[in-house]
């Protein structure tokens, strides 16, 4: 018998546009393998149709554009040994790499709930647009694992400290602070954002059309606290910064303070490692290689499974650590998520001296 479930993903052509729409709305768009697949193969045809002059990623559903990976799938793949996580996180950062370098105008609604996953296939995008409803975050260290998808790429690419912020609190930015943050381009009013779909499919002029729809945002409340958060958390140690938030006494610096004491103890300090590699990295590649490398190190830990189980399973909210403590994380832990990957993502090209 065919079946009559709705696909995961839709890919169709309007006018000049090739549409990606992720279609799990009562799951909040949350990405599965079959859906990196969909999303694979709808770039392949609409790269070389000459009739698509750009692409445009959206989600279905009022909440948001996606929420982030299936956790569930990799909570219950990594109890079971099953392959089916390390192959999501394969070819989930290979399309995140594919994004970035995509040859045709690439824009992404990130309207609502834009987490995790969801960041990855839209903060890559040539046009990022954000609404009065976005909510960009990457919350990982809260269910211990790390900011992935290539966030020690993308977190570190300007001379401040608001990256790092964003990184290690996994604090939700509104569309003024993610444009402040360099994490998207413009704003649109979400109500006119099937209006702006249409004028895409119509007009090859992508930045022109979407300067007409495009206004001043909400005032950014988080980049205002830009100066604090230079000065909180230029350290290279999650200690440092949790004593210079603690002698601060601001109540950005008490409510801030406040949110780090609730993550992985381990996942701060590897997050906060990944993130002062990510400065020096050569590449976007380069990071998710080294991203791709620590999942292994996620997929042994206690951390990851307690910290699904509180937030998706049970859902009490009460995840325990292990350690509990930062005193009592050791080197060892943190270089267990720094072991080079027996299968690496890229392969170089030595001829050309390019990541295929």
């Amino acid at each position: 018998m065919p079946s009559t479930s709705e696909p995961q993903t839709l890919v169709d052509r309007t006018g000049a546009l090739g549409r990606i729409r992720l279609n799990r709305p009562k799951a909040l768009n949350s990405l599965t393998l079959p859906m990196i697949r969909d999303i694979d193969r709808a770039l392949d045809a609409f790269e070389v149709d000459p009739d698509v002059t750009a692409v445009l990623l959206t989600g279905e559903g009022e909440r948001g554009l996606c929420a982030g990976g299936d956790i569930r799938m990799i909570y219950e793949g990594g109890k079971a040994g099953s392959p089916e996580p390390v192959d999501f996180w394969r070819e989930e950062y290979r399309l995140n790499a594919r994004l970035n370098r995509l040859q045709k105008p690439f824009v992404a609604f990130m309207d609502g709930i834009v987490m995790g996953g969801g960041v990855g296939v839209s903060v890559y995008a040539s046009h990022r647009i954000v609404t009065e409803r976005t909510r960009f975050a990457m919350p990982e260290n809260g269910i211990g694992f790390f900011p992935d998808v290539g966030a020690s790429w993308f977190l570190t690419r300007r001379k401040n400290e608001l990256g790092t912020y964003a990184g290690l609190t996994g604090e939700p930015l509104a569309a003024a602070d993610a444009i402040a943050f360099g994490l998207a381009d413009s704003y649109v009013p979400s109500e006119r954002l099937p209006e702006l779909a249409e004028a895409l499919s119509r007009q090859p002029d992508v930045p022109a059309t979407i300067a007409t729809f495009s206004q001043t945002p909400p005032p950014a409340s988080v980049a205002a606290q830009q100066p604090l958060i230079d000065r909180l958390f230029a350290f290279d140690t999650i200690e440092d910064i949790l004593k210079a938030l603690a002698q601060d006494g601001s109540a950005f610096a008490e409510k801030t303070l406040g949110v780090l004491r609730t993550k992985s103890p381990l996942s701060l300090k590897v997050t906060l490692r990944l993130l002062r590699l990510g400065r020096q990295a050569p590449s976007l590649e380069a990071c998710l290689e080294r991203e791709f490398a620590a999942t292994a190190a996620v997929l042994r830990s206690h951390d990851f499974y307690e910290g699904v189980r509180a937030a998706v399973i049970d859902k009490d909210r009460n995840p325990q650590w292990r350690p509990a403590r930062l005193d009592d994380v050791t080197a060892e832990h943190v270089a267990a998520f720094f072991e080079p990957s027996a299968k690496p993502l890229f392969v170089v090209d030595a001829g050309k001296g390019e990541r295929l």
